[in-house]
C-alpha cells in the first residue's frame, strides 16, 4: 500500500502554492485600488513602489507569499518528476531574485542611485528572466499536453515584454526622453509579473493532478 504522505503532500503542495500564488495576485490587484498604493500610476510607475512609503509592508509580504508559493510548487514538481535539475535551479534563482527585491529597496531617484537600488533592479531582473526560461525548460518536456502549452504561453508573454524595454534602451541615444519614459514601463512589468505568476498557478494545479511516478511509489512501499 502507498503510504499515503507521498500520495496526498506533493497535491496540498501543488494545489496550496498555486491558491497562494492567485492570493498574492488579487492582494496586489487591490493595492492599485486602495489608498495609499493607489496614488501610483500603473501605466508608468513600477510595481516595486508599491513597497516604498506607507503600507510598503503589505507588497513585501505578497512577494514573499509568492516566494512560498513557488518553493512549494516546484517541491510538488520535483516529487512527481515533472521539472529537470536545470528547471529547478532556474526557480531557486527566480525565488532569491525576489527575496532580494523585498530586502533591498529600489532607487529613489528624488535622492539619486544607491548600492541597495542596483541590486534590487538587477535581482529583479535575474528572477524575471529566470522564472520563463525554467518554465519553457519545464514544458518542454511535456510539449504535447495542454498545461505545457499553456506555461508556454505565459512564459513567451513575459520574455516578449521585454522586447521593449530592449528596443527602447536601443534607441536612447535618439530619443527625445529618457528610455525609461518612453515606454509604458509600469504596464509592461505588470503584465511581465502576471503572466509570470500564472505560469507559477497553472505549474501548481498540474503538480497537483499529476500521479507520483511509479518508481517514487515502489520506494515508499518499503
Amino acid at each position: 500500500m502507498t503510504i499515503p504522505t507521498t500520495r496526498v503532500r506533493p497535491s496540498l503542495l501543488g494545489t496550496g502554492g498555486a491558491v497562494v500564488a492567485l492570493v498574492v495576485v488579487a492582494v496586489v490587484g487591490l493595492m492599485h485600488l486602495v489608498a495609499p498604493w493607489s496614488r501610483h500610476d500603473p501605466v508608468r510607475r513600477t510595481i516595486s513602489e508599491y513597497a516604498v512609503g506607507p503600507g510598503g509592508w503589505l507588497f513585501d509580504v505578497a512577494v514573499l507569499g509568492l516566494v512560498a508559493a513557488t518553493v512549494a510548487v516546484v517541491a510538488a514538481l520535483v516529487t512527481r518528476g515533472l521539472v529537470p535539475t536545470a528547471g529547478v535551479v532556474l526557480f531557486g534563482v527566480w525565488c532569491v531574485g525576489l527575496v532580494l527585491v523585498v530586502v533591498f529597496e529600489k532607487t529613489n531617484w528624488s535622492v539619486g542611485p544607491s548600492l541597495s537600488g542596483s541590486i534590487h533592479r538587477y535581482a529583479s531582473l535575474a528572477a524575471f528572466l529566470a522564472l520563463p526560461t525554467a518554465a519553457l525548460i519545464t514544458a518542454r518536456q511535456r510539449r504535447g499536453e495542454a498545461w505545457a502549452r499553456w506555461v508556454t504561453v505565459f512564459a513567451l508573454v513575459a520574455l516578449a515584454s521585454f522586447l521593449p524595454i530592449i528596443g527602447a534602451i536601443a534607441l536612447n541615444p535618439v530619443l527625445a526622453t529618457p528610455w525609461y519614459r518612453a515606454v509604458p514601463l509600469g504596464l509592461i512589468e505588470r503584465v511581465l509579473s502576471l503572466a509570470e505568476v500564472l505560469v507559477v498557478v497553472v505549474l501548481g494545479f498540474r503538480a497537483a493532478r499529476t500521479p507520483v511516478p511509479a518508481e517514487r511509489t515502489a520506494l515508499s512501499r518499503t
